[in-house]
């Protein structure tokens, strides 16, 4: 080791999930080299899978990296790349967003000058990268300064804090380019019925007693279930090739979760995967493809969602609160959604987060001759001494 690369990076808890966020031009430009520093500053790959060696929190909700930059698209503020970090493989995935990383973009973004805050909220247009969706992100600016403190409440997470809206704006197709993938409500997929469905995330819905399951199980009964686990993999791989997305061998898109009756008062239950294992509470991006499934008429959601107080003959545009229910609770949803000619389209979906940040400083990054040299040709430091930023050294 020649020595250590300093890089500036502020630790966030977004939602139920955390990791570092950097700014875009403190890495490097190559995404190979940057995917190189990535690994190497959560600890990635990791033999248990705890990350001992780097910054990551030993899970696939605690290694999710986050990269802002100004954007240069009129009207947006930011770009923004989510990248989901593999524990024990030499991989960054970069083709999903995380609704929950996304609610500490715009905090991040503030705190970093490259917005400025208005009062008593700012909104901050964001185009993730990931998906190429717009998105709008709103937070408390009280005074004209960012305050992380409130009363609002999210299941998986202890306390109160300041409420972040977060509307994803024609998310429909953010993968595929379709609301079906496969052009059907329901398909038989490995003898099993399944709707595939785009939404903010392409993601296979499965009735969970077509797979054995009540769909009540808890995380650690489902983790456990390896048989179960191999199944649901089996119909994921084969549901992604029906949706047009190729081999995704260990790849984490499409997600899929599986559904049944709401118990407590809720529109619907379900236990999200990440893909590999089961979520500790519900992703956002999940939730609101599986809220517009609820709408679509026939869908295996559809079946079991309890849609008493929706209306889905309208022909105008009309607003849906759909809650989700799922192992450490609910999560809330508002769906925008039309009816036209038989036909439904969601141009709107929102939820709340909360998110704040835990530390902030610098990760030192282990410099091999060969990322020495991969560095120096990327110009990495010289880059940014031109803007007058000393945030990162090589240690000799």
């Amino acid at each position: 080791m020649l020595g250590l690369v300093k890089i500036p990076f502020m630790l966030y808890r977004g939602g139920t999930s955390k990791g570092p966020c950097f700014l875009k031009n403190d890495l490097p430009s190559s995404e190979k080299l940057r995917d190189d520093i990535i690994l190497r500053a959560m600890g990635s790959p990791s033999p248990d899978g705890r990350q001992i060696d780097g910054i990551g929190g030993g899970n696939s909700l605690s290694s999710k990296v986050v990269i802002v930059g100004r954007s240069s698209i009129p009207g947006i503020d930011v770009d923004y790349l989510l990248c989901q970090v593999h524990l024990k493989k030499s991989i960054v995935e970069t083709t999903l967003n995380c609704g929950n990383m996304l609610s500490a973009v715009a905090p991040f973004a503030i705190e970093q000058g490259l917005v400025k805050a208005t009062q008593p909220e700012t909104i901050v247009k964001i185009f993730n990268e990931n998906t190429g969706v717009v998105m709008e992100s709103t937070v408390q600016t009280p005074q004209g300064e960012i305050t992380y403190e409130g009363s609002t409440t999210i299941d998986g997470v202890p306390g109160t804090g300041a409420p972040v809206k977060l509307t994803f704006l024609d998310a429909v197709g953010s993968k595929t380019k379709k609301l079906l993938p496969t052009g059907n409500v329901v398909d038989d997929i490995e003898g099993i019925s399944v709707s595939c469905v785009d939404v903010a995330v392409p993601m296979v819905i499965i009735n969970a007693k077509h797979i054995g399951k009540t769909g009540y199980e808890s995380k650690e009964s489902l983790d456990n279930d390896k048989d179960f686990m191999e199944k649901l993999e089996t119909v994921r791989q084969a549901a992604a090739k029906k949706m047009g997305l190729g081999d995704v061998t260990g790849k984490i898109n499409p997600k899929i979760c599986m559904v049944a009756a709401a118990k407590h008062g809720g529109t619907i239950t379900s236990r999200y995967f990440t893909p590999f294992d089961c979520h500790d509470a519900h992703a956002v991006s999940g939730g609101l493809c599986l809220a517009a499934a609820c709408l679509i008429r026939g869908s295996v959601a559809n079946q079991y969602a309890d849609l008493k107080s929706v209306d889905m003959h309208t022909h105008v545009r009309s607003d849906s609160e759909i809650v989700i229910e799922h192992v450490s609770g609910t999560i809330i949803t508002a769906v925008t959604y039309d009816y036209v000619n038989d036909k439904i389209d969601f141009p709107l979906a929102s939820f709340i987060r909360t998110a704040r940040p835990l530390s902030a400083g610098v990760v030192y990054v282990p410099v091999t001759e060969d990322l020495k040299n991969r560095i120096d040709k990327d110009k990495l430091k010289d880059r940014i001494a031109k803007e007058n930023r000393a945030n990162i050294s090589v240690v000799e």
